[in-house]
């Protein structure tokens, strides 16, 4: 049950952190802080009642749970670590709980810093699209004690639809790391057959309607494919090329500390690099599916 006496904070207005902040306050019933470096994205979520706070030591002293939506690790490290950050300014009995995606022990690394404040640190990246951002229907998974997701978890379910205790403190984000290498891989044989295909004879869409009823569907091919290779849409206002790179070199790092070879993911960030050394780094991910040419001679 959601105590509406708390108040929560909300660290990263992007793409994802908007829509999420917004569900989080007009379904909460709580008073929602919000925090971003571009104080615009704060005010355009005025009204649904969100109080801008122009510095982070601002939305630190006036909120419970502390929430962050930010690209990457680098960020996160960043606003956990800077002088005035998150362990330099959290108190006693608070909460932080990272929505973005991050490596595995730099999350349990930040987690133990923070329990020796006596701060619980939680991480529950989130997954599928902005649209289900928008909707309030993402994945989330959590790494936490048992307890701990008990009482994070009606929070999170105003932001998304299943949310999911996968383990404790950092299990979340390998389950999320091993999510999103499945899914790229995915979305890149679907942009390998669709080539082929097309060279033989049958149509993408064609080619996607089968698959469809057979054993080859998949949640990549019902969106991805369908809504993004297909049509040729790639945004830049969506999970870019570069985001995908970043989650894969995640995997890597953790495949590495594992001591396992994994050519598979390998593929995929060469696949990646040379879509983002062609200037499509900004675009939707699915877009790796416009780098598959003719085989180079010799």
């Amino acid at each position: 049950m959601i105590d509406t006496s708390l108040n929560l904070g909300f660290i990263g207005l992007g793409v994802m952190g908007m829509p999420m902040c917004r569900n989080l306050a007009k379904k909460s019933g709580c008073s929602v802080f919000a925090f971003d470096q571009d104080p615009n994205r704060v005010a355009s979520l005025a009204d649904v009642g969100v109080k801008a706070c122009r510095e982070l030591r601002d939305l630190i002293a006036q909120t419970d749970i502390i929430f962050m939506a930010l690209p990457s690790g680098k960020e996160v490290d960043l606003v956990c670590r800077m002088e005035r950050g998150l362990i330099d300014g959290a108190m006693p009995g608070q909460i932080v709980v990272d929505l973005g995606t991050t490596p595995v022990q730099m999350t349990r690394d930040i987690a133990n810093e923070f329990s020796q404040a006596n701060v619980t640190y939680i991480d529950a990246p989130i997954a599928r699209t902005r649209h289900a951002a928008i909707d309030g229907t993402l994945s989330i998974m959590v790494g936490a004690s048992g307890e701990n997701f008990k009482l994070i978890e009606p929070y999170l379910l105003c932001m998304g639809e299943e949310i999911n205790h996968c383990g404790d403190t950092g299990c979340g984000q390998v389950v999320k790391i091993m999510n999103n290498m499945v899914l790229f891989q995915t979305v890149n044989a679907l942009s390998e057959a669709f080539a082929i295909a097309e060279q033989n004879g049958v149509a993408a869409d064609k080619l996607a309607e089968f698959f469809g009823t057979a054993s080859a569907d998949s949640f990549a091919l019902r969106n991805h494919a369908r809504k993004a290779i297909i049509p040729k849409d790639f945004p830049t206002q969506a999970f870019s090329v570069m985001y995908a790179l970043k989650d894969v070199a995640y995997a890597l790092q953790l495949a590495d500390q594992s001591e396992l070879f994994v050519g598979g993911a390998e593929n995929l960030c060469k696949v990646l690099e040379r879509t983002a050394e062609a200037g499509h780094g900004a675009k939707y991910f699915p877009v790796i599916s416009q780098m598959i040419g003719k085989r180079p001679e010799g």
